[in-house]
């Protein structure tokens, strides 16, 4: 698989008819429903491929996602789509919406936002990154019978073809209010409009003063508006610009403003991405679970293009505002694949829900983070090979490579001969500690390690004493993975965060 993203994948077996949509789920997994999650918690990334700016709709019990194609401007002439029952597996829809399918749009086929009415669905777009009020470009609107299309123009032109109150024609999102009433927010360069629409949603209606575009743009505004409402409060999500990237908010008591207390949400993490941004939200019906879901890079990433979907947990405080949402890394496997995970040597695959490996010469599955202080959480299962193997999970890690040793930085792990080891590698091997410790070829254990400055403590299924203490001051950041050394093993519930 080389030393880049590593995707591992696994069969899907068994379908699904949702809402008229056939979504494709493995067969282990047909009866699952959405739970209370913290986090993607089969990983992220949630799809696979170079996406961003996506946007989201609930259509008969199914889960939209609507994102960007991350990839140069004249390379942007298509939209995908996904569709999830659970938020955990995915089916991906090509080419929902196409240039071909808009006479007028030929690059920049960017920030779709879906909405149904009236039985048909809708999807508003931005095209030709309009630059100047003498282009062709703007904001289109699509028309289609099905949440997957295929969309066609609806109306041949633009539906907001220049600039207005600053405000460049880009990155749109609808809202239905409560009262029937839908509006269309948008807006770059720093400034943020609404617009009324019409009932037949393909065209402007004005407001009781007679204009058409009400500027709405609170401090720190830069691009990507986002609308929506809980209890009553209506909420204008953005894309903070500047080098680090972040998602911010604005509350209001109207749809139309005015948006105050904007406050910074999501940063992007030094530990664990870069690059947030490009923020929709997902609600559970019938419940008060939200998630945020955006775009962002892993850290290895220099491309800007190289965008990637994720989803955190979204939590309101008792007054309404909206607490931090923190970036957290898990992976239970139960999507039936490895996204975001990079290979070193050995042989992997996903199956059963766990990440399986082959006896090797330490072989390493490795996530792309950097965490110095952290708590990492791990279920570990020795299936086979020598006795006197091992398997666990490797931190600290960089200079990464194929062979046995071949990082730098540190490795816990259980051994069926008995023991828990901790040791660090540089090409080489030093062992910091042992004791004994009765494995059993198949059974799961848990493993967690704790390491905050130089004191690395390790646990094995007590996690109130750990089996190893130590301090060593040799390695101070990098990499998370897992590792089997002459041993076939399993790998589950990974989680690692900040201590």
């Amino acid at each position: 698989m080389g030393n880049t993203r590593g995707v591992l994948t696994a069969l899907v077996a068994l379908t699904l008819i949702a809402g008229g949509v056939v979504v494709a789920l493995p067969s282990d997994a047909a009866s699952r429903s959405v739970a209370d999650y913290t986090t993607a918690e089969a990983g992220n990334p949630i799809v696979d491929g170079w996406y961003a700016d996506p946007d989201t709709a609930v259509y008969q019990g199914v889960y939209w996602l609507y994102p960007t194609a991350s990839q140069g401007s004249d390379h942007q002439t298509y939209l995908d789509a996904f569709a999830s029952t659970d938020l955990v597996h995915w089916t991906k829809h090509l080419n929902v919406l196409t240039t071909a399918n808009v006479s007028w749009a030929h690059r920049a086929l960017r920030a779709p936002a879906p909405v149904e009415r009236n039985g048909r669905y809708y999807l508003y777009f931005a095209a030709n990154d309009l630059q100047r009020d003498s282009e062709l470009g703007g904001i289109g609107v699509a028309v289609a019978d099905k949440p997957e299309g295929p969309y066609t123009d609806a109306i041949g032109k633009p539906l907001i073809g220049a600039f207005h109150n600053g405000a460049q024609p880009i990155d749109p999102d609808v809202f239905i209010d409560s009262d029937g009433q839908a509006y269309l927010y948008y807006g770059g360069r720093g400034h943020a409009n609404v617009v009324k629409l019409n009932a037949d949603m393909t065209s402007l209606g004005t407001f009781a003063n007679g204009k058409r575009y009400r500027e709405i743009t609170p401090a720190g505004y830069a691009e990507g508006a986002q609308l929506f409402m809980r209890d009553g409060r209506y909420y204008l999500m953005w894309s903070a610009g500047g080098p680090d990237r972040a998602v911010s908010y604005a509350m209001a008591d109207s749809p139309t403003g005015p948006f105050t207390k904007p406050a910074t949400i999501l940063w992007q993490d030094p530990a664990v991405a870069q690059g947030s941004g490009g923020s929709g939200v997902f609600t559970v019906p019938g419940t008060d679970t939200w998630y945020l879901v955006y775009h962002r890079r892993q850290l290895s990433e220099a491309d800007g293009n190289h965008r990637e979907l994720a989803y955190d947990r979204m939590t309101f405080n008792t007054d309404g505002t909206i607490q931090p949402v923190k970036m957290l890394v898990k992976d239970d496997f139960e999507d039936g694949n490895a996204l975001g995970w990079r290979i070193f040597g050995g042989s992997w695959s996903v199956g059963g829900r766990r990440l399986n490996v082959e006896s090797s010469a330490g072989g390493k599955a490795m996530q792309n983070t950097n965490f110095a202080d952290l708590v990492y959480d791990a279920d570990v299962t020795v299936t086979g090979g020598d006795p006197a193997g091992d398997a666990g999970v490797v931190f600290r890690a960089t200079k990464l490579g194929r062979g046995t040793d071949a990082f730098a930085g540190y490795y816990a792990g259980i051994r069926p001969s008995g023991s828990v080891v901790l040791g660090k590698a540089s090409y080489d091997w030093t062992e910091l500690a042992a004791t004994g410790l009765t494995v059993t070829t198949g059974t799961t254990y848990h493993l967690r390690v704790k390491a905050v400055g130089p004191a690395i403590w390790v646990y094995v299924d007590d996690m109130t004493t750990p089996k190893i203490s130590v301090s060593d001051p040799s390695f101070t950041t990098g990499a998370n993975g897992v590792r089997a050394l002459f041993a076939d093993a399993a790998f589950d519930n990974i989680a690692i965060a900040h201590p």
